[in-house]
């Protein structure tokens, strides 16, 4: 095998292994049953009761 062919192997099914990871990340972000977790992490930083902050100052 040759650089050339294996060039041409590599970015072929280069490009086919990052379509499947992109639409299996999209699918993952945007199915039903993973909303309420996705719901609930967008609010962390907005929580005001985290039982980690105890109103010391951070080092």
């Amino acid at each position: 095998m040759d650089y050339e062919t294996f060039s041409i192997f590599a970015g072929t099914w280069g490009l086919v292994l990052l379509v499947i990871m992109f639409t299996a990340a999209i699918a993952y972000a945007l199915w039903p049953s993973n909303k309420e977790m996705f719901e609930h992490a967008a609010q962390l930083p907005l929580d005001t009761d985290n039982p980690s902050d105890k109103g010391e100052p951070r080092s």
